[in-house]
């Protein structure tokens, strides 16, 4: 079994920064890596960006390519989520999840393990 509990979601006006936190406990060995989804009212949960925790690899979507950054602190079993200049349109909740298999997945099937989610919103 694998815990995850998110921080750091907040109200941000657009064109801020927010960075969110993922603290994984429980056999954290047993994961491959780690992604960040978010989910919109009304819409399916997405894909964001994700990391090996061995090598630090990592994977974005276009959507927020060049604008967040996934990071990881193996020592802390900490996933990390900086998102700059972010937008209206990245008001979602955000979730953190550990996928047990190489290669990581874009789908949410391919994760074992959810948080319960930190909300984000962004206002104009």
């Amino acid at each position: 079994q694998v815990q995850l509990v998110e921080s750091g979601g907040g109200l941000v006006q657009a064109g801020g920064s927010l960075r969110l936190s993922c603290a994984a406990s429980g056999s954290t060995f047993s994961s491959y890596g780690m992604g960040w989804f978010r989910q919109a009212p009304g819409k399916e949960r997405e894909f964001v960006a994700a990391i090996t925790w061995s090598f630090g690899v990592t994977y974005y979507s276009n959507a927020v390519k060049g604008r967040f950054t996934v990071s990881r602190d193996s020592a802390k079993n900490t996933v990390y989520l900086q998102m700059s200049s972010l937008q209206p349109e990245d008001t979602a909740a955000y979730y953190c999840a550990a996928d047990l298999q190489s290669p990581l997945g874009r789908s949410p099937s391919s994760y074992v393990y959810w948080g319960q989610g930190t909300q984000v919103t962004v206002s104009s």
